[in-house]
């Protein structure tokens, strides 16, 4: 694949799958709303309609209220059966009342089951429909759901009715309305939420096939310059590796010349001068001292030698692992006085890969070199460890600490910190640091793998 088509994709591909998780996230949230908003328009028709049925029950209570006081019961039985039969509203809404054994006292839409007992007549669904709203009534009053035939279409529908007891009469009477109207409406708000969902995935269709266009005809203009702009990356990229190269191979040039150049001349005329001292008897004393003084700067020339043997590096992190090289480093700091360094390790194995070896080295090297330039530290901790499947290295201090903000925000301070992190990122690793006036802790992590994992 061409590098422009693997930029093509790399760039349609998130672009696609952020507008699919968009799309899902819609559809779910638009069925969640339109669930919300039927089921709160079914809640509020159905109170409006439990109100409703109340009061027409109440009403209907009310018109043979005085007839139920009355000491005349058959004659009040009769008057009450006239006026709930001429009790109605609207095409479907009438008044039926049964006796407690379940008798068909008022029907006024269907007056063939006047006088039948229906105590053990089932509706279509198999339910007893009298029988259950006989108990509702006797248990209280209250609402019943059931399926009845509707007078103005002689089609079954569900009906919802309200029911009360007369017990004194042994008698329920009550109403209802018929809820095909309802459940119709309902349908057509699941019609409504149905179709606003596909025009909406249309739409976020045809938003990602624009989006694509674009995306894919602005990859291609810019293809050549991105691509100029990454080779010119590449240079400088390059570039800085081998300016880096040549900085340290100036340092170890200056260390040299500086250091072991410095002393060798010094070896070389002391020794010249000892071996004239030798041809004269009198100064064999004088020329045994100058070449002890000369084995001494042989030993400091060998030191300096390992130093920069060490800080290129160290011999011990090749042959004894990680943790032997750095109490080597400890020891060469507690050695030269300059720093008292306590150096611990839990459970570390010498089985990590040498590159993360080397970066923990070299992390330790740069937080030491720190500790000693900045922190005006009496004490320093290093410790390496393995804990939950890390590979742990801290170190602390008790220096003056520093504001990590403000060196972040610098861009010439912090390199050594940046330096430390940048080491651990490339291995795929941590770098963590707390400072304070009581001290400061470095804390570097990797995941603890096996050369054969870390190189796979």
């Amino acid at each position: 694949m061409k590098l422009r088509h693997k930029i093509i994709f790399f760039a349609v591909t998130p672009l696609l799958i952020s507008f699919g998780v968009i799309a899902i996230v819609v559809w779910h949230q638009t069925i969640r709303l339109g669930e919300q908003q039927r089921q709160s328009i079914q809640e509020a028709y159905r109170s409006s309609k439990d109100a409703e049925l109340h009061h027409y029950v109440d009403l209907a209570v009310h018109s043979i209220a005085h007839l139920y006081e009355r000491n005349d019961v058959e004659g009040a039985k009769r008057e009450a059966i006239n006026i709930l039969a001429r009790l109605d509203y609207g095409d479907d809404g009438y008044f039926f009342a049964y006796d407690f054994s379940g008798n068909t006292l008022v029907h006024p839409r269907q007056p063939e089951l006047l006088g039948r007992n229906l105590w053990d007549w089932e509706n279509v669904d198999g339910t007893k429909t009298i029988q259950r709203l006989i108990v509702r009534a006797r248990s209280g009053g209250g609402f019943e759901r059931y399926l009845w035939r509707k007078p103005s279409s002689s089609t079954v529908a569900p009906k919802l009715a309200y029911v009360i007891a007369l017990p004194k009469w042994g008698w329920i009477i009550g109403t209802g309305i018929y809820l095909d109207d309802v459940d119709a409406a309902l349908a057509n708000i699941d019609r409504q939420i149905s179709g606003h969902n596909l025009d909406t995935m249309r739409l976020i269709a045809v938003i990602a096939l624009l989006s694509v266009a674009a995306v894919a005809g602005f990859g291609l203009m810019f293809n050549l310059s991105e691509q100029r702009v990454a080779d010119a990356k590449l240079r400088e990229l390059a570039q800085r590796v081998v300016l880096s190269q040549e900085e340290e191979r100036a340092r170890v040039a200056r260390d040299l010349h500086d250091g072991i150049s410095q002393h060798l001349v010094s070896i070389k005329l002391q020794t010249e001068a000892a071996i004239i001292k030798l041809e004269s008897p009198q100064q064999i004393a004088s020329a045994s001292d100058a070449f002890e003084h000369t084995v001494e700067q042989m030993n400091r020339l060998l030191g300096e030698i390992r130093h920069i043997s060490h800080g290129l590096r160290p011999a011990l992190l090749d042959d004894m692992g990680l943790t032997s090289a750095l109490q080597f480093l400890c020891d060469e700091w507690n050695a030269n006085g300059e720093l008292r360094i306590d150096f611990s390790f839990r459970g570390t194995t010498n089985a990590s890969p040498d590159v993360v070896n080397t970066v923990m080295f070299r992390v330790a090297q740069e937080a030491l070199n720190n500790i000693w330039r900045h922190a005006r530290a009496s004490s320093v901790s290093l410790e390496l460890a393995e804990e939950s499947g890390l590979f742990l290295l801290t170190i602390r201090d008790n220096g003056i600490g520093f504001d990590t903000g403000q060196i972040a925000k610098h861009p010439k301070q912090g390199i050594g910190l940046r330096n430390m992190a940048e080491r651990l990122e490339a291995v795929g690793g941590s770098f963590s640091v707390s400072s304070s006036s009581e001290g400061t802790v470095v804390v570097a992590q990797v995941p603890l793998l096996t050369k054969e994992a870390f190189y796979a």
